[in-house]
């Protein structure tokens, strides 16, 4: 007998960043990617413009229009190059098509014609200053870097070696991790790497602790088992920013999150509501945190016990109890804050909205997930 589905409930925080990322990407792209319905952020979008002015709503509306008069041109210059030049990638050679973007290289972009013909601009300034297409070892390398920087490119220039072998594995493009590397040291490809950040935790308080039955057992055999919550400042131009999140340590998916300019108990209870909606409603859950007054308050541990879940502590002044949401925040600082230029508040709310909803959950790939994403590998479980 199969049971009901539960409908899955979404926090008003959730709804607001869900219609920016549509205002940016499209309302088809945002669902995709958040694995949502079109027709819930048209809903959203609804509910949301009655109480919009007219003035902001046209502001929206000019940005969009801009977006979508520079998508057109773009695809316009694809379609001449694709009316002009397009046989040539059915029937002629390399050199044809280098033939073809020397005569028209004054009128077209070199670089979307090495996009659309797949050939490498190195390839084609080699041939134009040498005469001679290069030969055939130095071509099928040329092919590779074209590839491997397109990989690091697609994933915001975050992923290493091996999660890019695994990404062209995945398009059936199979290579070497050390070949990989050798290409991106060769290319200046370095992905963004770490620096020390800001410790968090303040267990210098009289709230009652709770024990820690989770003891560093980081596996679940099943989503809904262990969940890990913790909270972090985010600096930007206007002051800080606090992040709370839940993780589920069988997927590492962040199924709960909040932000908020102050970090109190409410920033904790919100993502841990999140993550109850979300999941619909599951009971027994161990919920893992540090002993920050936040998760020691009564309004937190209340929320625990309305909703039949199991309070579990970090030790204190061990970091590694808690290792899994240590992890993820590392993750964030380094793929999305650090090297971006300092933002205000908004600005970074909506990019750790899309870190967490698009590129963390849905498509970054996690070596202890077997080079799956969370999504990925909670469909793979299901299925």
């Amino acid at each position: 007998m199969t049971s009901k589905t539960k409908r899955k409930s979404y926090t008003a925080e959730f709804k607001a960043d869900a219609l920016k990322l549509a205002h940016l990407k499209g309302v088809s792209a945002a669902a995709k990617d958040l694995g949502i319905y079109e027709s819930q952020i048209y809903n959203w979008r609804a509910s949301s413009e009655k109480k919009a002015n007219t003035s902001q709503r046209e502001a929206e509306l000019a940005t969009e229009v801009a977006r979508l008069k520079r998508q057109l041109a773009e695809q316009a210059e694809d379609l001449a190059i694709f009316k002009k030049g397009g046989y040539l990638l059915r029937e002629e050679p390399k050199v044809s098509r280098f033939e073809f973007m020397l005569e028209h290289q004054h009128h077209l972009s070199l670089k979307r014609m090495c996009l659309v013909l797949k050939v490498s601009r190195s390839g084609y300034y080699n041939w134009r200053n040498t005469g001679a297409i290069c030969n055939q070892r130095q071509q099928m390398r040329d092919d590779r870097d074209v590839k491997i920087k397109a990989a690091f490119d697609a994933s915001k220039q975050r992923d290493g070696a091996r999660r890019i072998q695994a990404e062209l594995a995945d398009n059936g493009d199979a290579a070497n991790v050390k070949t990989i590397a050798n290409s991106m040291r060769r290319q200046g490809l370095v992905p963004k790497a770490a620096c020390k950040f800001k410790v968090t935790t303040n267990s210098d308080h009289k709230l009652p602790i709770a024990p820690n039955p989770l003891q560093q057992d980081f596996s679940a055999s099943a989503p809904n088992q262990k969940w890990v919550g913790e909270i972090t400042y985010l600096m930007t131009s206007e002051g800080w920013l606090y992040l709370a999140v839940i993780i589920d340590l069988f997927s590492r998916c962040v199924v709960g999150w909040s932000m908020s300019t102050h970090m109190t108990a409410e920033l904790a209870c919100n993502a841990l509501k999140m993550a109850i909606f979300r999941r619909g409603k599951p009971k027994g859950v161990i919920v893992h945190s540090d002993r920050g007054s936040q998760y020691c308050s009564h309004a937190y541990r209340e929320l625990v016990l309305a909703h039949e879940l199991q309070l579990s502590m970090s030790r204190k002044g061990n970091c590694w109890d808690n290792d899994c949401a240590e992890s993820f925040f590392h993750s964030l600082k380094v793929e999305a804050i650090q090297y971006e230029p300092v933002m205000d508040r908004e600005t970074t709310r909506q990019a750790v909205f899309e870190y967490i909803e698009v590129d963390y959950n849905r498509t970054r790939r996690h070596s202890a997930l077997g080079y799956l994403s969370p999504a990925n590998y909670e469909l793979k479980y299901a299925a």
